[in-house]
């Protein structure tokens, strides 16, 4: 019997070709036999290596999310002022994000699992949790998740329209072009652009009955 050639990339390789088979044919559609060919390992690898499916899901969202919150780190560590964290925001959004079909893919395939069962649930805190303290270096609490919300919700746009994204800086025309999203970005993260906070009691009309109550409440108090 021949002796078991030392493979120490392996592991690292399924891990790989895991992300590759999920965005091709999302989590649904990978299996230990389908990862292994793609691989090139044999399939008693995968038991070797991973306990069970769910602990090689794990791996390769882990490693997924982590490789995009080091581009969050990156571009927004080195950008000096607000203006350049602002900038930093939009390329994050249309160079690092909207750009890749393959991540994504990869992202809603990740929000899908978390979403049905719990324990995956904690790398998309941890990721969220990455994106936030990136932001933080430049914006406040409230304003970091306004921005997270416009990035989510940009990258779920982008997945499911049937156009596609415009990554030109010069046009505007398409609804997730960088002029559009610059002017989002700059909209939340300028002071005094907030919509305005209808539960306080000055919407009420001067000949509305509940004013006058308002009034003699306020100034018994």
């Amino acid at each position: 019997m021949g002796a078991r050639r030392f493979d120490p990339e392996r592991r690292d390789r399924i891990i790989g070709a895991a992300l590759d088979v999920i965005a091709a044919e999302g989590v649904a559609g990978a299996s230990h036999r389908k990862i292994a060919a793609h691989a090139g390992v044999p399939l008693g690898s995968m038991s070797y290596h991973f306990s069970g499916m769910d602990e090689l899901l794990a791996e390769a969202f882990t490693r997924f999310s982590t490789s995009v919150s080091d581009r969050f780190d990156e571009r927004l560590g080195r950008a000096e002022g607000i203006d350049a964290a602002r900038q930093a925001v939009v390329d994050l959004i249309h160079e690092d994000l909207l750009d890749s079909q393959r991540d994504l893919v990869l992202t809603h395939e990740l929000y899908t699992l978390a979403a049905r069962k719990p324990a995956f649930r904690a790398i998309t805190h941890d990721w969220m949790a990455r994106s936030r303290r990136a932001l933080g270096l430049h914006f406040d609490p409230d304003t970091c998740r306004m921005l997270d919300a416009l990035i989510e919700g940009l990258s779920i746009h982008a997945a499911l329209d049937a156009e596609p994204s415009n990554t030109e800086p010069s046009s505007g025309s398409e609804p997730h072009s960088r002029a559009r999203t610059a002017a989002a970005v700059a909209r939340i993260t300028t002071p005094g652009t907030a919509a305005p906070d209808h539960t306080a009691p000055d919407h009420i009309a001067p000949d509305d009955p509940a004013a006058s109550d308002h009034t003699r409440e306020a100034t018994h108090e």
